[in-house]
């Protein structure tokens, strides 16, 4: 399988199996150059272990797939040349110094002697970390590591970079702030492959690819998700004892699925103008009180909640 120059990531039934247990189930996408794509999916359904065989830290089990023009499974040491690589953890050396870590990645790179300086300065720009060189890693704050994390990743300037779970465990304004850092390559040109089960930075990624237990169950632009898989309406549900009212609405024809979102319930109904009263009065018979209850415009969540249910009961009907 040859992906085209305009690709930068192409997988094609890409399969991985520990014993019986099959992580990843025949994926195939593809990922053009300077995207931002965005692999979500709870914890456990395959994406670190998929970003693991692009980056050629695991051997596929089955399939294919290239990144930068490079085979996945020959040509490993030469992908590791052309792409940055962040996890959760960070990937950093939290007994060494600012300054060691980036020397280090520096050396790892193999980043030429009179570019390694002005690249070290660019990373402590970028992270805000200026003045504080000689710091442990472990005493900076998360959103600080963070940004280290990240210049370290692309110290060599890398054409395409994974990104496994960048923020998880880091508080909302660090994590808004990384999203700039990140929309900023993707505008410089560089192929951003993220994985994350937020939904608010799912909205961020110019396509995304949802994923639950191995299998690739969607596939498109955020607004296409929203479109082509919740045709119904959602009704969102202020009441007095929502995980009561969850109860109460498995036994409403009109109500097709429910969920918690925070306090609120969100009620998905085949249409909105016809299924709100029915819904209301439901409730209200079961004696709890409805303080508000209204359409709203479906989000990713909405989106991922309806999938993951419907994959739940195309499994119920096999098995």
């Amino acid at each position: 399988m040859n992906a085209p120059p305009d690709l930068a990531v192409k997988v094609e039934d890409l399969e991985r199996r520990f014993g019986d247990f099959v992580a990843v189930d025949r994926v195939s996408f593809e990922v053009p150059r300077g995207e931002i794509f965005g692999f979500l999916g709870p914890n456990g359904a395959g994406k670190s272990t998929t970003i693991r065989m692009l980056t050629g830290l695991l051997t596929p089990t089955g399939g294919t797939g290239r990144v930068g023009g490079y085979d996945i499974r020959k040509e490993g040491e030469a992908i590791k040349g052309i792409i940055g690589y962040m996890s959760q953890k960070f990937s950093l050396y939290e007994d060494l110094t600012v300054e060691e870590n980036l020397d280090f990645y520096g050396g790892i790179y193999r980043i030429p002697g009179e570019k390694k300086a002005a690249r070290k300065a660019w990373a402590l720009q970028m992270a805000g970390l200026i003045g504080r060189e000689g710091s442990l890693t472990r005493e900076l704050a998360g959103g600080w590591r963070q940004r280290l994390a990240l210049g370290a990743a692309i110290l060599h300037e890398p054409r395409i970079l994974f990104l496994d779970e960048p923020t998880s465990g880091v508080d909302p304004i660090s994590r808004r702030n990384f999203w700039d850092l990140i929309r900023t390559l993707a505008h410089q040109g560089v192929t951003i492959f993220v994985t994350t089960h937020y939904m608010d930075e799912a909205e961020y990624c110019d396509r995304l690819a949802l994923i639950y237990r191995g299998r690739l169950i969607a596939l498109g632009t955020p607004e296409q998700l929203k479109r082509e898989h919740m045709p119904e309406d959602v009704l969102e549900v202020a009441v007095d004892r929502p995980v009561e009212a969850l109860e109460v609405l498995a036994r409403v024809p009109a109500a097709r699925e429910a969920a918690l979102f925070g306090a609120l319930l969100h009620v998905v109904v085949a249409d909105a103008a016809t299924d709100l009263a029915a819904v209301r009065d439901e409730l209200e018979r079961a004696g709890l009180a409805v303080a508000r209850i209204e359409k709203i415009l479906p989000s990713l969540e909405d989106v991922f909640v309806s999938l993951i249910e419907a994959e739940d009961r195309k499994g119920e009907q096999r098995a």
